[in-house]
């Protein structure tokens, strides 16, 4: 179970985060912070215990806006550190996201939180704290990728993948079906998929052409239809997507 710690220094923000995270049977502890400074001087004390200390904090829910100290000076500072907890921004901004991602952020929640977002932000930590499989670079089985779910290994096709989400070191892979967390880099999957149709759109999206449904530009932005969900494309990979989207059969 995940030990939390939420930093925010609107008081009511604070509790009502830490209301809905205690809510979750994912998370055994949540403590708050009023501050950086303070979250800070807490975090400290949970690296000197160890991982397995009384005192560790595995996931840090992290609002960015804050006087001082700010959000994104801690996270930055954070990743300095050998053994840095997971961090999740809770932010009423939006204009942060990129900047939060360059920091590894597992996940972006905005406010006001809801409760089924602020739940899969938590999935995506619990992943990334300790579940998710590590699977070599070479698959015996080209066509399938194996995934654990729930201590059970399942193999699923890779023609069924829609797009790949880079996490970190993981990747989260889409299916009509569901998602699965895999620690393999996206640079590693993209080299490996390319001939299979596979295309890098975004430094954090790889997608396969074949589930494209749509390519929409709007006011000099490019994004692509990929089932329900609209992935942005980056300036860099624009021409090359259309050119490519062109030339499929």
């Amino acid at each position: 179970m995940l030990r939390a710690l939420a930093v925010d220094d609107e008081r009511p923000s604070l509790e009502e985060l830490l209301y809905l995270l205690r809510a979750d049977p994912r998370i055994g502890s949540a403590e708050g912070a009023g501050d950086a400074t303070e979250a800070l001087r807490r975090i400290n004390r949970a690296l000197e215990s160890g991982p397995g200390g009384p005192e560790a904090i595995d996931v840090v829910f992290l609002d960015i806006q804050m006087p001082g100290l700010d959000g994104l000076d801690l996270a930055r500072l954070l990743g300095g550190f050998a053994r840095p907890p997971l961090v999740v921004f809770v932010t009423a901004h939006e204009d942060f996201a990129v900047r939060a991602f360059d920091l590894k952020a597992v996940d972006y929640v905005l406010k006001p939180v809801r409760r089924e977002r602020l739940a899969e932000a938590v999935r995506r930590a619990a992943d990334l704290r300790g579940t998710a499989p590590r699977i070599p670079v070479h698959d015996s089985d080209p066509d399938h990728i194996p995934v654990e779910l729930g201590g059970v290994t399942r193999f699923v096709a890779v023609d069924d993948i829609t797009h790949v989400e880079a996490q970190g070191d993981y990747a989260r892979l889409h299916t009509d079906r569901g998602s699965h967390l895999v620690r393999i880099p996206l640079s590693t999957l993209e080299e490996r998929w390319r001939s299979r149709g596979f295309v890098r759109i975004h430094r954090r999206h790889l997608v396969a052409l074949r589930h494209i449904g749509e390519l929409r530009l709007d006011a000099g932005t490019v994004s692509v239809l990929v089932g329900s969900e609209e992935l942005q494309v980056s300036r860099r990979h624009a021409r090359e997507l259309r050119d490519l989207l062109m030339r499929r059969p």
